[in-house]
Formats: structure tokens, C-alpha cells, sequence
């Protein structure tokens, strides 16, 4: 069954710690960046779990362990067990365990996270294409990960040895900058060989299915950063999506959404699962939130009033939305925007 076009984000009586029963939270761009706390993550999770809410952290990087996740959120002031992280290592695993016999060889291009992942589903982990793998399985391997591991998938992959992958994103953040993340290691492959692997990551199917399987989740809220891959999986989910705006995603990209990239809220961090959503109400023309009233005019978005700046937003995205319908909008966004400071 298609889902209706989202054309405005929703409002919501209640906070969303108290509506949705499960968190589903991605990791960097959403709890932390380059390693440190994100600013009011720790206290709003705090509080939301002590509200009775579940929090479950997603991640599409296959590196790390659940364990090392777990370590690393509770330094953080987060106090997490392994049970609550969710890696696409862990949905690939589970993908790959459903085609190969049980104890079945599978070559690995990555890092310990996948290994962890195959031993927990019965698999074994091998290094070597010449060690007769039923499948190949790639994640990301960090940046030490060597030409030569390419090689061995892409002799794998063309002998027609099936072929996984935990994840595309093409990129992914560093202390530094963007470095290449797991679909830029997946390409080489891909020209080497000319085939195509299954994928489990956000935002597909699989890892969406392993995460409900873990957390056992019944009304579960995705929490992400990201709109072509947490927003996006919610879709495909779904389910409800909430939108931080402490990551990736920017005003423009919001605006521009199309509809499997339109979160159900918008907030500005996780102080936002605290918190009801406000009503976007519409008007004769155009859209009203708050102190704000957005409308579509012939080539840009027009913004009018004053008040709270994600307000204006919401107004904003229901104005960009209905005019794109099931497309993406292509009014100038900009100088509304910049009233908001955004």
C-alpha cells in the first residue's frame, strides 16, 4: 500500500517521549559529533528515559562493535549495554545467515564489527577469496583498510561469489572532514566486477527489520540527522520520523525534501523529544505556525510574522511541500531563511 504525500510536518499534544514507546536514535550528528557530545543530548536522554522511553541507538557503521558503541556512549554520560545498539554489521549478518547454510565461510572486506556480526548468526569469517566463501560481506574498515582487501572481494564477487554490503553511504564524518565511507569502497568493487550487492543499511528494509527484531519496538520514533538515510528508512519503515537539525541537513535540503525524505517533526535537537510539536495550520493561502505565516509565490517562499525561528520553519515546509506535492520544491528558500537565521 503507497503512503500519502506528507505535505507539512505534524503537530503533537503530548511530548514525543511520551507518544512513541521507542527511540530509535542515530549516532553522529544526532547524540555526538567527532566523538564529543552533542549539546542537550545527554540531559534529554536522560530524561526521556527516565520517562519510560526505550532508546535504542542505529548506526550504519559496521566497524565498531556493539560493545565499543555502548563504552563509548556511557564515557559520554549516556549508560548504554550492547542490547541497545543496533549496527548495520548485525542487519547484513542476519541478511546473509537467511541465504548460506549455517556455518557457511564468508569472506570479509572490513572491520571487527562484521566479524562479531557474522560468529553471533553462525557464520564464519574468512580472509581469502581462495578460502572457498559463500558469501562476501563489505563494511566500512576504517582508514588503514588496504587495495588489497578490494581485490580479494572483487575475485570473489567475479567468480559469482553473492555479494553483501552493510551499507553505501558514500561518505562519512571525521574529526577532520568528510572522508570516503563504505559506498565509496563498494564502487571499486562494482567496477571491478560490474555486479551489484545486496545492501542492508539504512535506509532499506533490512536494517529497519533487524532494529524492530532487537528492540522489540511497538509505536518506535526514528531520530536522525540524515534525510536520505534516517528519514528515508522511516519511510520505508513506516514509521515516524523526528528531524534534528544538529547534523547534516540544512534548511535548503529540508525545504527540497521529497516525500520519503519528509520527517514527521522538525526540532532542533534532542531537547525536541521533551517537547509536544506545534500545530502547522492551513490557512487560505499559504501556512501558519506559531507567529509565522509562509506562502509559495511564483519562484520563491514568502515568510511573514516573527516569533520562534522553527516555527517559521515548519511553516515553511508545509508551503515547500504541498507546492512540490510528489516531487521536490524548487522555490528559492534563501532569503526566507535568513530571516530565521537558518
Amino acid at each position: 500500500m503507497s503512503q500519502a504525500v506528507r505535505t507539512r510536518p505534524e503537530g503533537s499534544g503530548q511530548p514525543l517521549s511520551e507518544a512513541y514507546d521507542t527511540a530509535l536514535l542515530d549516532l553522529d550528528g544526532v547524540v555526538y559529533a567527532g566523538g564529543s557530545a552533542i549539546r542537550h543530548a545527554v540531559d534529554s536522554l536522560a530524561v526521556a528515559r527516565s520517562g519510560g522511553m526505550h532508546l535504542a541507538y542505529v548506526t550504519n557503521n559496521a566497524l565498531r562493535t556493539p560493545d565499543t558503541v555502548a563504552e563509548h556512549l556511557t564515557e559520554l554520560g549516556i549508560p548504554t549495554g550492547a542490547d541497545d545498539v543496533i549496527t548495520s554489521a548485525q542487519a547484513v549478518a542476519r541478511l546473509i545467515s537467511e541465504q548460506v547454510p549455517a556455518g557457511a565461510r564468508v569472506l570479509v572486506i572490513g572491520g571487527e564489527g562484521l566479524r562479531v556480526a557474522l560468529r553471533e548468526r553462525g557464520l564464519t569469517p574468512v580472509e581469502s577469496a581462495d578460502d572457498d566463501p559463500a558469501a562476501v560481506v563489505q563494511g566500512y574498515g576504517g582508514p588503514d583498510l588496504t587495495w588489497g582487501r578490494f581485490a580479494e572481494a572483487s575475485y570473489a564477487v567475479a567468480r559469482g561469489v553473492p555479494w553483501f554490503a552493510s551499507n553505501t553511504d558514500l561518505t562519512i564524518p571525521s574529526g577532520r572532514g568528510i572522508a570516503p565511507g563504505n559506498g565509496a569502497a563498494v564502487e571499486v568493487v562494482r567496477i571491478a566486477t560490474g555486479k551489484e550487492p545486496q545492501v542492508a543499511g539504512k535506509p532499506l528494509p533490512p536494517m529497519h527489520r533487524e532494529t524492530i527484531i532487537r528492540t522489540g519496538a511497538k509505536r518506535p520514533l526514528v531520530v536522525g540527522d540524515r534525510l536520505d538515510t534516517d528519514i528515508e528508512g522511516a519511510f520505508n519503515g513506516g514509521v515516524d520520523s523526528l528531524l534534528v537539525l544538529t547534523g547534516v541537513t540544512d534548511g535548503v535540503q529540508l525545504l527540497a525534501a521529497p516525500p520519503q525524505h519528509r520527517p514527521t517533526y522538525v526540532d532542533a535537537d534532542l531537547r525536541g523529544l521533551l517537547t509536544g510539536q506545534p500545530e502547522v495550520g492551513r490557512l487560505t493561502e499559504g501556512f501558519r505556525c506559531g507567529g509565522w505565516t509562509a506562502t509559495a509565490g511564483a519562484d520563491r517562499l514568502e515568510l511573514e510574522g516573527d516569533g520562534e525561528p522553527l516555527d517559521g520553519l515548519r511553516a515553511l515546509c508545509a508551503s515547500a511541500w504541498t507546492a512540490a506535492g510528489d516531487g521536490s520544491c524548487g522555490l528559492d528558500g534563501g532569503k526566507a531563511l535568513a530571516r530565521l537565521g537558518l
